[in-house]
This record gives C-alpha cells, sequence and structure tokens, in this order.
C-alpha cells in the first residue's frame, strides 16, 4: 500500500539510481563499475541483489520495489522471532512482530530502490544465528551468523565496524572455554568467507587491500571537514540545497585532483581524504569536539533534520520515537537476559560511535538502532 501511494515507478531517493547504474553495468559488461559515483564506487550488494530480483532487468523498478517490501515483510517476521529467542515469550514475539511490521521507518525504507531493507534483515538474521548459536551451541548457526554480517558489510561497509561482536561467545559463561572458542572463531570463519571473495577481487582489480569499497576516505571527509562544519549553521531548505551543491561539487574537484596524483588507487584516494579533514580540523582544534557533539546529537535525536522534512513529519515522528526510546529504557531496566541486554547496548554504543567518527546521516540510524528499540519496547509494553 505504502508502494502504491509512493509509486511503483517513482524514484525519490537519491542514491537509488546510482544502485541500478551498477546493477545494470554489471549485466551489461560482467564487471562491477569502478566508479558508481563522481567520488568512489558502492558496495556490490544491493546491486547484485536487484539483477536476482528483477529477474535479470534491474528497470523493473515496480518489482525490484515489491521485492524490497517482501524483504521488509520477512524483516518483520525474523525480528519476531528473534524476540522468542531473547525473552521467551509468545506475547512479547507478537507485539514485536507487529510493531514492525506498522513502524514508520521499516516502511518507509520499503518504498525505494534503496539497500536499508536488505541491510535490515541481513543484520537480523546474524543477530538470530549468533544468538542461538550461543544457545545451542552450533558452530554452523555460528558460521550462519558471520555469514550474514560479511553479506551485511558487502550491501552497507559500516557494518565491518560489527566483526568484534561476533566474539560475543567468548563471554557466554553458560559454556565451557573450549566451546566459546569454537563458536567464537567459527562466527569469525564466516564472516571471513563471505567477504573475501570480493575483496580477492578488488585485490585482482587494484592491487589493494580493498575489503568492501573505496567509499571511507570520502564519507570521513564529508563528515568532518568544514563543509560539515558548515552545515551545521544551516537553518533552511533552501541553505541546505545550496550547501550540497558547492559541497559536491568541491568533492568532485578535489576527487579528481586525488586521482591525477594516484590514479587507481582506492587506498591512497581515501587516506588522502582522511588527511585533508583532519588537517582542517587541526587547524581550528576546539571545532572538532563541537562538531563530534553536533554528530552525536544528530543520531540520538528522536525526530529527522527539518531541512528535510515538513514541520507535521518532524512533531509526528519526533513524538512517535520519543515514546519508543523510553519504553525502550523501561524495557531494558527489566532483568530479563543481562547478557543480551549488555550485548545489545554495546551494539548501540558501537554503531553510533561508528557513525559519529565518519558520517552521521538519520536515515543510517533506522536499519541499526530501531529493531533493538522496537525489541525492548515491547517487552515493556508487555
Amino acid at each position: 500500500m505504502s508502494i502504491g501511494i509512493v509509486g511503483f515507478q517513482t524514484l525519490r531517493f537519491g542514491d537509488a539510481r546510482s544502485y541500478l547504474y551498477a546493477a545494470n553495468e554489471l549485466l551489461r559488461t560482467g564487471h562491477y563499475p569502478e566508479k558508481t559515483e563522481p567520488f568512489y564506487f558502492r558496495a556490490p550488494g544491493y546491486p547484485v541483489f536487484l539483477i536476482a530480483a528483477t529477474l535479470g532487468d534491474p528497470d523493473r523498478i515496480a518489482l525490484a520495489k515489491i521485492a524490497n517490501a517482501v524483504l521488509g515483510a520477512a524483516a518483520a517476521l525474523l525480528l519476531a522471532f528473534l524476540s522468542a529467542a531473547i525473552f521467551r515469550r509468545r506475547t512479547v514475539a507478537l507485539v514485536t512482530g507487529a510493531a514492525a511490521a506498522l513502524h514508520p521507518g521499516f516502511v518507509f525504507v520499503c518504498t525505494d530502490i534503496q539497500s536499508e531493507p536488505l541491510f535490515l534483515l541481513l543484520l537480523l538474521c546474524a543477530g538470530w544465528c549468533l544468538l542461538t548459536a550461543g544457545d545451542r551451541p552450533s558452530s554452523n548457526l555460528a558460521i550462519l551468523a558471520g555469514a550474514a554480517a560479511g553479506l551485511a558489510a558487502l550491501t552497507r561497509p559500516s557494518a565491518l565496524a560489527l566483526a568484534p561482536l561476533l566474539l560475543s561467545p567468548l563471554a557466554d559463561r553458560r559454556l565451557p572455554g573450549r566451546v566459546r572458542l569454537h563458536v567464537a572463531f567459527s562466527a569469525l570463519l564466516g564472516f571471513a568467507g563471505a567477504l573475501a571473495p570480493w575483496t580477492l577481487r578488488n585485490a585482482a582489480v587494484y592491487r589493494e587491500f580493498v575489503p568492501v569499497n573505496d567509499a571511507g576516505g570520502s564519507a570521513f571527509y564529508q563528515g568532518n571537514s568544514d563543509w560539515m562544519v558548515r552545515f551545521y549553521d544551516l537553518k533552511t531548505p533552501e541553505e541546505y540545497r545550496t550547501w550540497s551543491a558547492a559541497m559536491f561539487t568541491d568533492l568532485e574537484r578535489q576527487t579528481r585532483e586525488i586521482e591525477a596524483a594516484a590514479p587507481r588507487s582506492p587506498s591512497s584516494k581515501s587516506r588522502e581524504f582522511v588527511r585533508r579533514a583532519i588537517a582542517q580540523r587541526r587547524a581550528d582544534p576546539g571545532s572538532w569536539r563541537r562538531l563530534l557533539l553536533r554528530k552525536a546529537w544528530d543520531w540520538l535525536r528522536p525526530y529527522p533534520s527539518p531541512l528535510f522534512w515538513p514541520p507535521s513529519a518532524v512533531w509526528t515522528i519526533g513524538a512517535l520515537y520519543t515514546v519508543l526510546t523510553l519504553l525502550t529504557v523501561v524495557g531494558m531496566i527489566r532483568r530479563v537476559r543481562p547478557g543480551v541486554r549488555a550485548f545489545a547496548i554495546t551494539y548501540l554504543v558501537l554503531t553510533m560511535a561508528a557513525h559519529v567518527a565518519i558520517i552521521v546521516v538519520w536515515r543510517y540510524r533506522i536499519p541499526y538502532w530501531d529493531p533493538v528499540l522496537l525489541l525492548y519496547a515491547a517487552l515493556a509494553v508487555t
């Protein structure tokens, strides 16, 4: 229904055409394009999914959107199973699944050509498999958990930061030490196995170690340069549009300049972007602390940016997330599986820190944080 309201053929999401371009180029040439944007190439996971979901014709936009809706429905179902596995209460699981199916954030990301539905499902698969691998225990499920996390990283590279969490079975005191080691390193094996083919492909193409793509340095520059300092002084959508056009023009210019000095070297490009961002922050030492605090609030605030959304949406979504966050706190206070709660809190802190250090976009928080909020909010209301 939501897709029908937005339009089965409508592309509103800014990155949609880049995903479609990557998928079409892979089909046309048999090789993944070296650039999907003027300054980097996108992770391959979602373009490959588009090819499979549209039966080899990514321009079937309606079919791709329906596939995203199926992913969203599967994610809601899987979140209910994860709730049952954590809390072991049928009522909580049903409330979690129903809330996930109706959650505006999940519905929103399923209405366009964007990677969040696939990424969300892979994250939930990884979480359910890792939890069950510890409860049983099972090295096969641990391998599947790691593989799902690896595929998530191939869909969105920020998931590389989750690799340390695959070692969480080492802290499970219910298991003998040898079993803990076996489960934890099985998860790491699955993670490495999922990443290895693509990383080896990059090594063959670029003669460098590139785990997923070459966007890290550019994203760090966008999130920590003077451009981001200026972003937090914007007041109106018109100012944002002017800022955005100027920023991306400058980013393209710098990309050409850096690539001319080190052609076909993603690592050199990323390092140079990081160096330039750090140099700008060192030139104004106090600004980096202020910038990090602003980015942290940007991640934590319960409402989307008024620069992109009308006031009615800002207030409505803000009220919803405020209630959801308060219920999550109530749910976490309850002493239900404290080990899982400690894992969840560590996960929330780690994913926030990874984005605050690089770049914060409120939309990025939806697949990372909202499942945890829904799980513990459901526990609170039941």
